[in-house]
């Protein structure tokens, strides 16, 4: 049996990667670092984050928790979100119940500055009240808040 009939490969990115990719594009944003200064931090060059952003290269569990702690994220953070129909393509074994939003809100220029400004609230009570104003008027309905 050959490599090949175990991986598939090809020359499109796994949309998993692009996914993880646009993660780190969006915290790395959020925080307002360069892909230069990022890669810096790695040992990289900016070629290479931009390269991880798309997709194109994938990253590996080693570079994912460097990244994890340079962004001051979880790991899980990088496949937060993910649409279900990419994670279906993967095949789990049990049922996916996350319910699945357009991916590109998250990278609009409004949804970031709405989520920096956001977070330079320095009043924990304030900003809940924030947090539940806005997502009262979006008529979003989540039982929990962390």
């Amino acid at each position: 049996m050959f490599w090949g009939e175990y991986f598939q490969v090809s020359a499109n990115p796994d949309p998993v990667d692009v996914h993880v990719g646009s993660r780190v594009r969006l915290r790395r944003t959020l925080l307002g670092l360069s892909q230069e200064k990022l890669g810096a931090a790695l040992g990289l060059t900016f070629q290479q984050v931009q390269k991880y952003e798309r997709g194109t290269n994938r990253i590996g569990s080693s570079r994912l928790y460097q990244l994890s702690k340079i962004l001051d994220v979880p790991v899980s953070f990088f496949f937060d979100d993910m649409p279900v129909d990419v994670a279906a393509r993967h095949g789990g074994m049990s049922e996916d119940s996350q319910t699945s939003f357009d991916q590109e809100d998250l990278s609009k220029r409004e949804t970031l500055e709405l989520v920096r400004a956001y977070y330079r609230i320095r009043e924990p009570g304030v900003r809940k009240r924030v947090f539940e104003l806005v997502k009262s008027l979006g008529g979003h309905d989540r039982s929990s808040v962390d």
